[in-house]
């Protein structure tokens, strides 16, 4: 065997087994093919959302209060914009969190993007399924910056954070103000959504605005019409 070949079979084997330690395969939701107002429910679990859709089967499912929402910008009613995956995010109704599960479990550590520009929120990382077990991580939200979308949309940017745990996790509270905060690119797997290799800044507080993530568009509306 020559000395050339070797040494390209050493490289390869390296850059295989490079490809098998990086965080590369983290599990992504960016709530993409949801309609407006849906019910996410069973989308991401071989099933359907609210509205009929159906996603790829990660064995990820949603308890009834965790909506999809289309920017307005995209013909939906979603007051926000710069999201990092266009146009959908997830945001919640009704009840005190939104509850979301997954079935084979996942470890490492949690993240995503989110915006709240007028209420802080909290998410919480269980070792059961529904929110429930033990508490395995937690993180609070603190209000985000508003930039004025792109080109509308109050909530608005995205701003990602994430978190790093220990143990096996099967479930994820979204906790808030209802309407008032909303989440794209969940990532499981990965401290860091959508790209396990960047940097995570943490938020800061910034000016309070009043106005939620869904009705945008009425609220443009009466503007135009005044």
């Amino acid at each position: 065997m020559n000395k050339v070949y070797c040494a390209a079979t050493l490289f390869s084997s390296l850059v295989m087994c490079l490809f098998l330690v990086t965080p590369s395969h983290a599990l992504v939701l960016d709530f993409e093919g949801l309609g407006n107002q849906d019910q996410v429910l069973d989308f991401y679990n071989g099933g359907t959302s609210s509205m009929g859709y159906s996603g790829t089967d990660y064995g990820v499912s949603f308890s009834d209060n965790a909506l999809s929402l289309i920017d307005s910008d995209a013909g939906g009613s979603g007051n926000f914009g710069n999201e990092p995956s266009p146009d959908t995010i997830l945001f919640f109704l009704n009840g005190d969190a939104a509850v979301m599960s997954l079935a084979a479990g996942f470890d490492t550590g949690f993240s995503f993007f989110y915006s709240a520009i007028s209420n802080p929120g909290q998410v919480s990382v269980w070792s059961g399924l529904g929110g429930t077990g033990d508490l395995l991580a937690t993180l609070d939200l603190a209000i985000t910056p508003q930039d004025g979308g792109d080109p509308n949309g109050s909530f608005s940017p995205f701003v990602p954070i994430g978190v790093g745990f220990e143990g096996t996790a099967y479930s994820v509270s979204f906790a808030g103000v209802i309407n008032q905060i909303g989440f794209d690119d969940i990532t499981f797997g990965a401290v860091t959504p959508g790209d396990p290799g960047a940097p995570v800044p943490e938020p800061g507080s910034f000016i309070l605005m009043g106005i939620g993530l869904l009705g945008f568009l009425a609220y443009a509306r009466k503007r135009r019409n005044a």
